[in-house]
């Protein structure tokens, strides 16, 4: 078969994908899960946390256990976008303009990212979920900008003799500093750079993100599938010195989160290249994560914790893993799995409604999550990237069951 004939077949088979899946009819609701009270649950509680922020600039993070308090943060913290999305999600959920102002407000806290030099990776978590979320909604130029200018300032921690961006331009415990470490979760800041390329900016930050997925791939994780939190590599070189957690149980351990992100990243690349290794890749790592969870479908923190069953949960894991499994649900084109990804996360959703809600105890949405037990932080806390994710996940599932395209705007 010649070049042409496999470009055309692959480009046919993306097709049949993507067309099977849009086929799919997600729009019989689950009686026993009203998605709607979920969201004006979450809606509620958000609007009690307002009225506790104290000062200009403060941004929510967590509540410890068995108190009301939230742990504020600047826009400096690598959360800092979380609570300001949430805020862009409640807007699209109700259409209410208080919820635009208070999400514009928290958004433009964090201004200062598009114009600062790169401290770590984590200005997607930062900035898109926050300026992009309301660009999505608003299609207000200003957020635009700000976005563009905050990709170009993430392109700077890229090293092409590596092809990843540097997570911690620091030193940090065992990352051999000054060599080029890689978590993870640095997949999820990729959405930035191709949302980016594609809006405006330099072409080169799609190749940059590719780039960085793939050795990713190649790098990050064991035959099963499995990843580990932390690749580090010669910084001149390129080449891997050693794979190793930071925040795991162990260097051989799956990370519950870890694998979250894998699963999320991944998905998401495949939906920026329609690269069908991608859309497998996301799969496979899927697989190991459904195969080993718990009845309940909410992960211990680590799945190899020696502890367990006597160890914290992490519902910001399965909060992130339920989002990313409705969009999965949406690509493959096995029936079987399609129905799997939407039914564990449909699933994972209810659990985390029945079973996980802060209610009166406090005015988070999700209560036990597992932030860095290995430095003993935020241990079965409430803390807002789980609220996040679940607050989109509904929404996802919401606009499954009405057959809208899960990066829809009240304005498409």
């Amino acid at each position: 078969m010649n070049i042409k004939s496999q470009i055309i077949g692959s480009l046919f088979v993306a097709m049949v994908v993507t067309g099977c899946a849009n086929k799919i009819n997600y729009s019989k609701p689950n009686k026993d899960f009203d998605v709607d009270a979920e969201l004006a649950y979450c809606a509620k509680q958000s609007e009690s946390a307002i009225k506790l922020i104290p000062n200009e600039g403060n941004i929510p993070r967590s509540i410890a256990t068995n108190t009301q308090k939230w742990n504020y943060v600047d826009y400096k913290d690598w959360t800092s976008g979380f609570w300001p999305g949430e805020l862009w999600y409640l807007y699209e959920f109700t259409g209410d303009r208080k919820w635009e102002e208070s999400a514009d407000k928290f958004t433009q806290y964090l201004m200062p990212l598009s114009i600062n030099p790169a401290v770590d990776h984590d200005l997607g978590f930062q900035v898109f979920n926050s300026y992009g979320n309301g660009y999505r909604l608003t299609r207000n130029p200003e957020y635009k900008e700000v976005i563009l200018k905050t990709a170009d300032t993430l392109a700077t921690l890229f090293n092409p003799k590596v092809g990843t961006i540097l997570s911690w331009p620091r030193a940090v415990p065992n990352m051999e500093w000054p060599q080029h470490n890689t978590i993870m979760d640095n997949m999820i800041n990729l959405e930035l750079l191709f949302w980016a390329s594609k809006n405006g900016s330099n072409k080169a930050l799609y190749d940059m993100a590719v780039s960085h997925a793939t050795v990713t791939m190649q790098n990050h994780f064991r035959p099963d599938y499995t990843s580990y939190h932390v690749v580090v590599y010669d910084k001149k070189t390129g080449k891997k010195i050693k794979a190793t957690t930071h925040q795991g149980y162990s260097d051989s351990s799956m990370w519950a989160r870890g694998q979250a992100w894998a699963i999320y990243g991944y998905t998401m690349v495949y939906r920026e290249t329609k690269d069908l290794k991608f859309l497998d890749f996301a799969q496979k790592v899927s697989r190991v994560y459904l195969d080993r969870l718990p009845q309940d479908l909410i992960p211990y923190w680590d799945f190899d914790d020696p502890a367990i069953p006597n160890t914290p949960k992490d519902a910001s894991a399965a909060a992130v893993v339920a989002s990313a499994l409705l969009e999965l649900s949406t690509y493959t084109s096995d029936p079987v799995l399609k129905k799997e990804y939407f039914d564990k996360a449909e699933n994972m959703l209810k659990e985390l409604s029945e079973n996980y809600q802060s209610k009166d105890k406090n005015s988070a949405c999700l209560l036990h999550s597992t932030g860095h037990k290995p430095a003993g932080s935020e241990i079965d806390y409430s803390i807002i990237y789980a609220d996040y994710y679940y607050v989109e996940a509904l929404l996802r599932y919401k606009k499954l069951l009405q057959g809208e395209s899960l990066l829809s705007y009240k304005n498409d």
